[in-house]
C-alpha cells in the first residue's frame, strides 16, 4: 500500500512538472527575460514621464522579495487551517493599509478595512457554508488571495477617484450644499460616478472572458488536468464573485466618503 501511494505521488508530481513546463519553463533564461521586462517598463515610465519610474522599479523589487518568502513558506503554511487562516489575515491586513494609503495620506486610511471586509467576507462565508470551499489552507489561500485582490484594487481605485472627484468639483459640492443638500448627498451626487469607473476593468474582463484574455484560473486547471468544462465554471465562479466583491467595495467606500469618514488627509472637501 505504502508503495503504490507513494508511485501515485511520484506520478502526480511529474504530471504536474509537465504541465508547468507547458506554459513558462522556469529557467534561468525566464529570470533574464523577467528581468529585462521589469527595466522595460521602468524605462518607459521614466521617458514618459508618468512619475511612476521608482514606484515600477520597487514593486519589481518587492514582488521579487515577497514572491520568494511566499515561497518557502507556503508548503508549512497550507498544511494548517489556523496557520492559513493566519495567512489570509495577514493578507487582509497588508491589502487595507496598500488601498488605505493609496486613498489618503491622513488616518483615515484605517477604514479601508471596512469596504474590503464587506466585500470579501460574504463571499467566503457562503463558500465555506455550502461546503463549495474545501476548509483547506491549499483552497481557501489561493480564493482568499483572489477575492481580497479584487477588493483592493476597487477601493483603492474608488476611493482616490471620489476624493480627487471632491477636490476638483469642490464648488459644485457648495453649490449642491446652497440648494439644500446634507453633506452626505451633496458628496456623492459630485463624486458617484468618477468612483464607478473603478468596476470598469473588471467589467471588461468578464465581458472579454475567453475572447481576449484566458485568466489565471482556467488556464492554471487546464494544465492541472481539469476539463475545459470544469476549467470554464471555476473560472467563471471567480469572475462573478470578483463582480460581487468590488461592487460591494465601491458603495462602501463611496459611503465612507460622502460621511467625511475617509477625506483627503487634511479633513474633509466639505463641511
Amino acid at each position: 500500500m505504502t508503495a503504490e501511494v507513494a508511485s501515485k505521488a511520484a506520478s502526480e508530481a511529474a504530471r504536474l512538472a509537465a504541465a508547468s513546463t507547458q506554459l513558462l519553463p522556469v529557467t534561468p533564461l525566464l529570470g533574464v527575460v523577467t528581468a529585462l521586462l521589469g527595466l522595460g517598463a521602468v524605462a518607459a515610465a521614466g521617458w514618459g514621464l508618468l512619475g511612476h519610474g521608482r514606484a515600477v522599479l520597487r514593486a519589481v523589487v518587492r514582488a521579487v522579495v515577497q514572491l520568494g518568502v511566499v515561497a518557502l513558506v507556503i508548503t508549512w503554511v497550507v498544511g494548517s487551517l489556523w496557520t492559513s487562516a493566519l495567512f489570509v489575515l495577514v493578507m487582509f491586513a497588508v491589502a487595507v493599509r496598500t488601498a488605505g494609503r493609496r486613498m489618503t495620506d491622513g488616518p483615515d486610511w484605517v477604514w479601508a478595512a471596512a469596504p474590503i471586509g464587506l466585500g470579501i467576507l460574504p463571499v467566503l462565508a457562503l463558500l465555506l457554508a455550502t461546503g463549495l470551499l474545501p476548509r483547506h489552507g491549499i483552497s481557501i489561500i489561493p480564493v482568499a488571495g483572489i477575492l481580497i485582490g479584487g477588493a483592493l484594487s476597487a477601493t483603492s481605485l474608488a476611493g482616490r477617484r471620489a476624493l480627487d472627484e471632491l477636490r476638483q468639483r469642490r464648488g459644485e459640492v457648495e453649490a449642491a450644499l446652497a440648494l439644500g443638500f446634507e453633506d452626505r448627498d451633496a458628496r456623492l451626487e459630485i463624486c458617484r460616478t468618477a468612483a464607478a469607473t473603478s468596476l470598469v476593468p473588471a467589467l471588461d474582463q468578464t465581458r472579454t472572458v475567453g475572447l481576449v484574455t484566458l485568466p489565471g484560473a482556467f488556464v492554471g486547471m487546464l494544465l492541472g488536468g481539469a476539463t475545459p468544462v470544469q476549467a470554464g465554471a471555476v473560472q467563471l465562479f471567480v469572475l462573478v464573485a470578483l463582480l460581487a466583491v468590488e461592487s460591494v467595495a465601491i458603495v462602501v467606500v463611496l459611503e465612507l466618503v460622502g460621511r467625511g469618514r475617509v477625506t483627503t488627509g487634511t479633513g474633509p472637501v466639505i463641511g
